[in-house]
């Protein structure tokens, strides 16, 4: 038996939450391991819709949640969250989440420093969600974060508030923003201490010796694979590495325990934010997707660019993100349309490609070129078999799995978690 990793293939936001959920089912343990609560699942059970931005999936099904040294925690959205869902019915203790001693912390200081930062670019706004995370990422990188563990010890938090500041008040100045004192970010920390260090655990021990005794573990990845620091649209990402490949490190197991990596990809394309977005649509169609998909970001609440179905970037994704196999969301969304097009490719400068350039400029100048299939009559909503779908809806799902070169092993025909096709369980690999 397999555990497995899910990772987004487009830009987020592709129902990932869902497909978690319901793979939750079959997993002992469920892990977030990189990104911070810059982005959302939405899983709908029944009359309860639960919005996670930090909390594991898996909770929701009363598994153990982790969440890895790669994550960056902000502890006051994070006990905001539990309060939350904790109000909702889930049961969150210590017993039941689990955060890594070396997980690093998102302090006010690190929001305040992200929005005027995105303020100061003005028209070259990156399109960040203000909460801090890559500020928070960079001093991981420069060896002054404060760290889950640190809370234990006041006097490391002293010297380690004064090396910290010195960075901060710095560009905070520079860019005509408030500063910081050393009491306030103190006052912060040892206030919330005594509600999170409860929670602290050396995840990698735990993982390691849950792998070892058999357990199902389910790695779950936020953002996608387009939005990764090194193989997104640079610089129009986020601040972590979104590719399976980093759940061994973003929680301390061996590479060989990602086991299968499964893709998440909608049946159309959205993005939030700035950025290139090759088969965008700025047309009653681009509505009319967003209208039906009910395309808003889980976090931000900004409605999503909308556009058909990209197989270059998908592939490119299947590629550098080792991905088995996808899971197809959100299928029903293009019932009843008379035709569908998907971006098969592009042009750049005059000259035909199927290579998505690395250069922002070049990223800009590039052009879709599309295939037009039939759409299909009748509906794929709810569908719980391969028998309950249209023809032409099963012609269109084969042409996407010749085009990014893997086979599509789930789909999801509502945000229902029992309306949910199967074609190969990732878990028994």
């Amino acid at each position: 038996m397999s555990n497995v990793t899910v990772i987004g293939t487009q830009w987020g936001d592709e129902g990932k939450g869902k497909i978690v959920d319901w793979l939750a089912s079959r997993a002992d343990i469920v892990v977030r391991f990189q990104g911070g609560h810059n982005a959302g699942h939405t899983l709908v059970v029944g009359d309860q819709t639960y919005k996670l931005s930090l909390l594991p999936s898996g909770l929701v099904r009363g598994k153990t949640g982790v969440i890895g040294n790669g994550v960056v925690v902000d502890p006051e959205a994070l006990l905001k969250e539990i309060d939350r869902v904790t109000a909702q019915g889930l049961k969150v203790t210590p017993d039941t989440l689990k955060i890594a001693e070396n997980a690093p912390l998102i302090l006010p200081v690190h929001g305040a420093l992200d929005r005027a930062r995105e303020a100061a670019r003005g028209e070259r706004k990156i399109g960040t969600t203000g909460r801090g995370i890559g500020p928070a990422y960079e001093d991981k990188v420069a060896r002054r974060a404060i760290r889950l563990c640190d809370l234990a010890e006041p006097e490391t938090l002293d010297w380690k508030l004064d090396e910290l500041l010195l960075h901060h008040n710095t560009l905070l100045r520079g860019l005509g923003a408030a500063t910081f004192t050393k009491d306030e970010l103190m006052a912060f920390l040892t206030g919330i201490a005594p509600r999170v260090l409860p929670f602290m655990a050396p995840v990698w021990d735990l993982l390691d010796d849950s792998r070892r005794a058999g357990s199902r573990i389910l790695f779950e990845g936020a953002q996608a694979v387009m939005l990764d620091v090194d193989h997104g649209t640079y610089p129009y990402v986020t601040s972590s590495n979104t590719v399976a490949a980093n759940a061994g490190t973003g929680s301390g197991v061996s590479p060989t325990s990602v086991g299968f990596v499964l893709g998440i990809a909608k049946a159309y394309t959205t993005r939030v934010g700035e950025g290139p977005f090759p088969s965008e649509l700025h047309d009653e169609m681009g509505r009319t997707l967003g209208e039906r998909g009910h395309e808003f970001g889980t976090v931000t609440g900004r409605p999503r660019r909308c556009g058909w179905f990209d197989a270059v970037l998908v592939r490119r994704a299947v590629r550098v993100g080792g991905v088995n196999g996808l899971a197809l969301t959100k299928l029903d969304v293009l019932d009843g349309l008379k035709e569908i097009s998907i971006c098969v490719g592009y042009e750049l400068d005059g000259v035909k490609t199927t290579h998505f350039p690395s250069a922002p400029a070049a990223q800009a100048r590039i052009r879709p070129v599309f295939e037009t299939m039939e759409g299909w009559e009748g509906t794929t909503h709810g569908a719980r078999s391969w028998a309950d779908l249209p023809a032409q809806a099963i012609k269109y799902v084969r042409r996407i799995e010749e085009l990014v070169e893997a086979p599509v092993t789930m789909l999801s025909t509502s945000p229902e978690r029992d309306d949910t096709i199967l074609m190969r369980d990732p878990f028994e690999d």
